[in-house]
């Protein structure tokens, strides 16, 4: 029997690192485990998840908040959880358990995060690449309790009937059009200012089908992105489709997923990509690096450099079909092997027995 385990995340936003977070709580309790997700009132997350899995909310206020922390130290004092496991720095920091207690905390991360003040006092860490794991290693923290873990995508179903038609006419995206697809927070570092520079420095056509680019997500950027592809003289042909609770028939009718990320620790959006087959472009990030292999699974260009970015789209868009389909069916191979449901939630499910029989034992 795996331990019962807390899953705790305080962000306002919703991101990968939150999208995963829905995924594997609600994984978790579909394995029978005793499960409790952790949250921020009000947080896209706790409505995502809803009454699949049981949830407790406190403010995660920005600065220090002292009763957040308090509350989630009495409760698990009251109820002795096996594990918790906290995401990124406000959760990880609020979350303080004594180390001879019978609950383990683990930390989770999935970026290159300032270790101290923040996650040093954790019991156990796991990172989702080699790049991250090396870092906490680098940051002083003991490579005994550091524990790889990948992230995670659902199987891909087959778009129904109709769907892409139905999702480019509402969009006024002609049934012949290229459809460019990118995804994630409007934030800086995200790379979005890159792509609508190298979509503009692509021509309206290509092929002879027209070229439209269609953006997923929202963000403190939105109206400068919008500005900027006003200015670029492209408008016309982006779409922003605003945050989007389930993006999959957007990857299910894109022509290729575009990740032009400047910082980018793993990459969920290319995952959840090749789960459809779905042909990626992406920048040269440390998550893309380590996932993709150039020319076989996915398309790499500079960091920030809009002609070589465009320049990338052009050749694959310009490619053979059969070309382009196979990097795809490759990315979606790496998913099956490496990032299927079944085998990181297993991994997570044994590692917290692992953990917790050490605690446990005399």
């Amino acid at each position: 029997m795996t331990p019962g385990s807390w899953h705790v995340i305080g962000s306002r936003d919703f991101g990968g690192a939150d999208r995963f977070y829905c995924r594997l709580v609600q994984a978790l309790q579909g394995t029978g485990d005793a499960v409790l997700a952790v949250n921020r009132t009000g947080s896209p997350v706790g409505q995502v998840i809803g009454g699949s899995v049981p949830q407790f909310q406190l403010p995660f206020a920005n600065q220090w908040d002292a009763y957040t922390a308090w509350r989630i130290h009495r409760r698990a004092v009251r109820e002795r959880p096996a594990i918790v496991q906290t995401y990124m720095g406000r959760a990880t920091r609020l979350t303080r358990l004594s180390r001879r207690g019978p609950t383990v905390h683990v930390a989770r991360l999935g970026g290159f995060y300032k270790v101290r003040g923040y996650y040093e006092h954790a019991h156990a860490w796991v990172g989702n690449t080699r790049g991250v794991c090396d870092h906490l290693v680098q940051a002083g923290l003991p490579a005994g309790r550091i524990y790889r873990i990948g992230n995670f995508v659902p199987a891909a179903q087959p778009l129904a009937p109709g769907e892409a038609e139905r999702r480019r006419r509402a969009e006024s995206i002609a049934q012949e059009a290229w459809v460019l697809f990118a995804l994630g927070r409007l934030v800086p570092g995200k790379g979005f200012e890159d792509l609508l520079a190298a979509f503009a420095l692509l021509p309206p056509e290509l092929g002879g089908r027209p070229v439209h680019l269609a953006v997923g997500g929202e963000g403190a950027l939105r109206p400068a992105l919008e500005g900027q592809a006003n200015a670029l003289g492209v408008a016309r042909r982006v779409h922003w489709l605003g945050w989007l609770a389930d993006p999959a028939p957007w990857y299910g009718l894109a022509d290729l997923l575009i990740v032009p990320s400047r910082h980018e620790t793993l990459g969920n959006v290319i995952l959840e990509g090749w789960s459809h087959a779905c042909p990626v472009v992406a920048t040269r990030t440390a998550g893309a690096t380590e996932l993709i292999e150039p020319g076989v699974s996915g398309v790499l260009a500079p960091v920030a450099d809009a002609g070589a970015l465009a320049a990338a789209v052009r050749e694959a868009l310009l490619a053979a079909p059969a070309d382009r389909a196979a990097l795809g069916r490759a990315g979606a191979e790496c998913v099956a092997r490496e990032h299927g449901e079944e085998a990181v939630v297993g991994a997570y499910r044994q590692l917290y027995r692992d953990l917790y029989r050490q605690r446990v034992a005399p």
